[in-house]
């Protein structure tokens, strides 16, 4: 769209004023004052005449697929012409849709070589990003006439969680465990799974004697067990209203997502197989489990569509849909929060029926004001009251847990600088206890 510029305006505007002056200083000159106004509208002509126009124009974008949060990438835009000439100055800025500073406006130059200009940004937290329209903007020779060109985009970006921040604990847990290492290792002993007869020596336990095996050799013979593998691993994530609450500037579900996706990480490693869920009012999200260090991609990308929502999570809906879905067997992660007994009785009876079924890590996330009221020390009534008021909630939140617990769920209500090391060691013991 070409449209003149606030120095046009300003231009023809001046030739009105200083009409009336030649009229009142020689009313014989009044024939002449229409000139003015004529001779700047044919000065604005001229410069549009000589700007550049549309077609000879050529715009290429390039931007990156994905980016971890917190990192900074570019944003090129090629600007090229079809035909030679003078350069031209060239302003250009992105307009878009989604977690990401503001992109500042470059500025450029194209009617010589083709020039590439770098809009940098910065991704603030995990999400997608839709690049909606790219907008650029050049001028005239004298500045008075321009041309504004919007150049709709179809672009997306996925902002990554960053969880990398996390895999030093998992690694040296990992090797402690000899879940892998160098070379294959089995822990025989352990788990569930058969591995191999031995000869019964003093100290081995008598019940895992193999009775028909050692009237066939006429020796006594005991059963070793090793790790079980190929176990289904579901990180099933809430994204309902409880979820937003900031905790050291992430929201709780960030931290899940970071926590969950190290957990992930480590069972793929371990030779599990890793899936999510998200869910809240109704089912946002499935993946399908998979194996294989290269499927932590996939979970990687999969976490970054999960959206924040405010609606009230419906955990009757979500874990019943989740428990129809899986067809063996399953490790479920519940990365969750819930605020008063009511809620929790709902949670509670539908964590009941997935328990029957499954193995299942309740994870929550300790509050860190609720920790700082209750141990403010009580200089006024003011604070002695809200003291209380936060002991009654811990109260009533350690009841709830308690009652988890007894279903024979794994709970795990730790701060948040400790939620990544608690659950991978949650996850070794259970594995470690052939709970699977």
């Amino acid at each position: 769209m070409i449209r003149p510029t606030p120095r046009a305006v300003l231009l023809f505007s001046l030739g009105i004023p200083v009409a009336l002056l030649m009229v009142v200083w020689n009313p014989a000159l009044w024939p002449f004052s229409f000139d003015l106004s004529l001779l700047a509208l044919v000065v604005i002509a001229v410069d549009a005449l000589l700007i550049p126009p549309r077609r000879s124009l050529v715009v290429d974008l390039t931007a990156p697929k994905r980016l971890p949060v917190g990192n900074e990438g570019t944003i090129e835009v090629t600007l090229s012409s079809t035909r030679s000439a003078r350069p031209v100055r060239i302003e250009a800025v992105v307009d878009l849709d989604g977690p990401l500073e503001t992109p500042p406006m470059v500025v450029g130059h194209f009617g010589g070589a083709p020039e590439r200009l770098g809009i940098p940004f910065t991704a603030l937290r995990r999400g997608v990003v839709t690049l909606e329209a790219l907008w650029l903007r050049w001028r005239g020779p004298l500045g008075l006439v321009e041309w504004r060109l919007r150049e709709g985009l179809d672009r997306r970006i996925e902002i990554l969680p960053a969880a990398r921040m996390s895999f030093g604990p998992a690694i040296q847990a990992l090797s402690k465990s000899a879940i892998y290492g160098t070379k294959t290792q089995n822990q025989k002993g352990e788990g569930t799974e058969f591995d191999t007869l031995r000869e019964h020596v003093p100290g081995l336990d008598s019940r895992m004697i193999d009775w028909k095996q050692s009237a066939r050799h006429r020796k006594l013979l005991s059963k070793e067990f090793r790790i079980e593998r190929n176990h289904q691993i579901v990180l099933a994530y809430d994204t309902g209203h409880l979820m937003l609450e900031p905790i050291d500037g992430l929201a709780r579900l960030d931290h899940a997502i970071e926590a969950g996706l190290m957990l992930g990480w480590t069972g793929l490693r371990a030779g599990d197989l890793v899936g999510s869920f998200g869910f809240d009012a109704t089912i946002r999200h499935y993946l399908e489990p998979g194996r294989g260090s290269t499927y932590y991609a996939r979970l990687q990308r999969s976490a970054a569509q999960l959206a924040y929502h405010t609606e009230e999570t419906n955990f009757t809906l979500g874990l019943a849909e989740l428990n129809a879905r899986l067809k063996r067997r399953a490790l479920v992660v519940l990365f969750t929060e819930f605020v008063d007994s009511v809620m929790a009785e709902l949670l509670i009876e539908s964590l009941k029926r997935m328990a029957n079924r499954h193995a299942v890590i309740f994870v929550t996330l300790q509050d860190p004001l609720t920790t700082r009221l209750v141990n403010a020390e009580p200089q006024d009534f003011t604070i002695v009251a809200e003291a209380v008021v936060a002991h009654d909630f811990a109260r009533e939140r350690a009841i709830v847990m308690e009652r988890i617990a007894r279903l024979g769920v794994h709970c795990v209500d730790v701060p948040v600088g400790g939620l990544s090391v608690a659950l991978l060691n949650r996850y070794l013991q259970i594995k470690q206890e052939g709970l699977l």
